[in-house]
C-alpha cells in the first residue's frame, strides 16, 4: 500500500450524515496519528480532524467540531470519520493521511503519504 485509500463519500441533503473510511497499512495505522483532510473547488486543502495512534487524542477544526467525530477500529484497522448536520460548505474532496501527532497533522508538517485520490462529498441544500 502506497497511499491511503478513502471511501464512503457520497451526495447527501443538507442536515444528513455520512461516514467515511481511510485505509493504511497496519504499520502506518498502528504507529501514527491519522488526519482527515478536505479541499473544495478553488480552495487550499484544510485539516478536519485527526486522531494519534493509541485513539487516546482527538483534534478537530472549529468548523466541523461538535459535528464531525474521529474514531478508529483496531480490529478492522480503519479510520473513520462520522460527519453529521452536514452543510453545503462541507462539499469538498476529503483525503487522510499520517503524521507523527495531531499538531503535526493540523499544521501541515511531516505526512506519511503523498495525497491519494480522496472521496468527493456533496452537501445539496
Amino acid at each position: 500500500q502506497v497511499l491511503p485509500v478513502e471511501s464512503g463519500g457520497k451526495s447527501v441533503e443538507a442536515g444528513g450524515s455520512l461516514r467515511l473510511a481511510c485505509e493504511v497499512s497496519g504499520y502506518t495505522f498502528r504507529t501514527y496519528a491519522i488526519g482527515w483532510f478536505r479541499q473544495a473547488p478553488g480552495k487550499e486543502r484544510e485539516f478536519v480532524a485527526g486522531i494519534n495512534w493509541n485513539g487516546a487524542n482527538t483534534r478537530y477544526s472549529d468548523s466541523v467540531r461538535f459535528r464531525f467525530t474521529v474514531s478508529k477500529d483496531n480490529n478492522k484497522e480503519m479510520v473513520y470519520l462520522e460527519m453529521s448536520s452536514l452543510r453545503p460548505e462541507d462539499s469538498a474532496v476529503y483525503y487522510c493521511n499520517a503524521a507523527t501527532n495531531t499538531e503535526n497533522l493540523a499544521g501541515g508538517r511531516g505526512f506519511v503519504y503523498a495525497w491519494g485520490q480522496g472521496t468527493q462529498v456533496t452537501v445539496s441544500s
